[in-house]
């Protein structure tokens, strides 16, 4: 079952300044703790969103890219002090480079699991209001890429059934068959997205998208629980900053394994940057506790 985001109700310029934060802090902090809390929240967040659908993404798909670039960098990469054996090649075998592809595999994990919540939470509509007076053509050529992926899997399973239903199934017949039904879909597939982004970029220029002066209508408004995770969503920037900046998230793999001591700071630096990448889950069990108490009650 796919839970209610509450999250996803903020004000766009809330999501995505929380996604721009998680995403930046991901790809910056290479301390192993920041890397395990935000591929953590983020594999949590998704899960909350698509249900058995996240769990599917997370095991399936996460999982093997993981392990595929652990096991890549200490194949290529040779550096550090800390010799385990030799490889065939006569190349060493180094800890500091298993580590580094360990932690460089959970960083790339962590962040295309941020852009998966990240395509759930913000709709096109949502990156349009953005930035659809700034850059106009930019902004609804973004939209369009994004939500690309999720209609073209939706629209290619509505083709592959249509096509079976006149014989034509991917999964019946010899090899030669199989594959000219595949391509027949594939065709298919192309023609539709081609036609459907004609008919986009014709409605939108009727509409007069991308004019000056022109006027758009706006479901969204900054209200109060906005300016408050606004501040919140500051105060953890700054703080996590602060801690970045004097070395409190500090971390190498080369030449040798070098991370900032432990102390009461770089804890609670640690801590707020949990916070941060929890907020989304936060507020959701916060909003599930109050719906399930008015439920009980009544």
């Amino acid at each position: 079952m796919i839970n209610r985001d509450t999250f996803s109700s903020c004000h766009p310029i809330i999501n995505f300044l929380y996604f721009a934060l998680v995403l930046v802090f991901t790809m910056c902090f290479m301390h192993p703790i920041c890397l395990g809390i935000s591929a953590a929240c983020a594999m949590a967040y998704n899960i909350y969103l698509r249900g058995a659908k996240g769990v599917r993404f997370s095991l399936m798909y996460m999982l093997p890219l993981m392990l595929l670039a652990a096991v890549t960098n200490p194949a290529f990469n040779h550096r550090g002090v800390t010799i385990l054996t030799y490889l065939p090649s006569g190349n060493p075998l180094t800890l500091e480079s298993i580590l580094y592809g360990i932690a460089a595999a959970v960083m790339l994990v962590a962040v295309v699991v941020w852009f998966s919540c990240y395509t759930q939470v913000m709709t096109s509509d949502k990156f349009v209001y953005l930035f659809g007076r700034i850059i106009p053509a930019l902004s609804l050529v973004l939209s369009m890429t994004l939500r690309f992926v999720p209609r073209f899997n939706a629209q290619i399973k509505e083709i592959a059934k249509a096509q079976k239903c006149v014989g034509r199934s991917v999964s019946d017949g010899n090899i030669f068959t199989r594959a000219r039904n595949g391509i027949k879909i594939f065709s298919i597939m192309v023609t539709w997205s081609l036609e459907n982004a004609v008919e986009t970029a014709d409605s939108m220029k009727s509409r007069g998208y991308g004019l000056p002066g022109r006027t758009a209508f706006s479901i969204y408004r900054f209200d109060k629980r906005d300016r408050a995770v606004l501040a919140w969503l500051g105060f953890c920037a700054v703080y996590i900053v602060i801690g970045w900046v004097t070395g409190g998230m500090y971390f190498q793999y080369y030449p040798m394994l070098l991370g900032v001591k432990a102390s009461p700071l770089m804890v609670s630096f640690m801590l707020v940057y949990l916070a941060l990448c929890l907020t989304p889950l936060i507020m959701n069990v916060k909003e599930d506790r109050k719906w399930h108490a008015l439920t009980s009650a009544g």
